[in-house]
């Protein structure tokens, strides 16, 4: 059954480790035969929540920028897949803005059910996701149909393009694959 698909790639840097990885995942799940959208935040122009809650109401945002039809396009996907850089041990502050401006989504009849997570960092600890992960987590809590399906860590890689040939891109592209 053909699933669609919505990756965020919520990086501030085109091109980079985490796109990277998005990239892998979209590829992995185009192949399984799903539809897929990206959408990448670099080219994106997205405002602070301003927490006047008016979108509980409305079912959309005040702020008139990029994270309306975004957070429109998450609310009709099967799938979401975030990749992030890790920065402080945490997602970058882009994801972080998006999530926040997602706030009209909560309360609504949302499609998504399964949420993966790419995540990629200098840092090369298996724990250094974990922070990324809670605060993911508490966003898709507040979700009770959804769940944290999958993540994949890429370690060791700073620069762009550092991630080239590394084992977390077969992992991403296996992710998208067995959705």
């Amino acid at each position: 059954m053909s699933k669609k698909i919505l990756v965020l790639s919520t990086s501030p840097r085109k091109g980079g480790n985490s796109e990277a990885l998005a990239d892998e995942f979209v590829r992995g799940a185009q192949e399984a035969g799903h539809s897929v959208d990206k959408i990448t935040l670099y080219d994106k122009t997205i405002g602070f929540c301003k927490g006047c809650l008016s979108c509980q109401n409305t079912r959309r945002c005040v702020i008139r920028d990029d994270a309306d039809a975004i957070a429109q396009a998450m609310l009709t996907a099967d799938v979401i897949a975030f990749a992030t850089p890790i920065y402080y041990f945490g997602m970058c502050g882009q994801m972080k803005t998006l999530l926040d401006r997602a706030n009209p989504l909560y309360g609504t009849e949302y499609r998504f059910r399964d949420i993966y997570l790419l995540t990629a960092a200098a840092e090369e600890d298996a724990h250094t996701p974990d922070g990324t992960v809670t605060g993911l987590q508490g966003w898709i809590s507040c979700f009770e149909k959804a769940r944290l399906a999958g993540s994949v860590f890429a370690g060791g890689v700073t620069s762009v393009g550092d991630i080239k040939g590394h084992p977390a891109l077969t992992q991403a592209y296996e992710l998208g694959k067995h959705v």
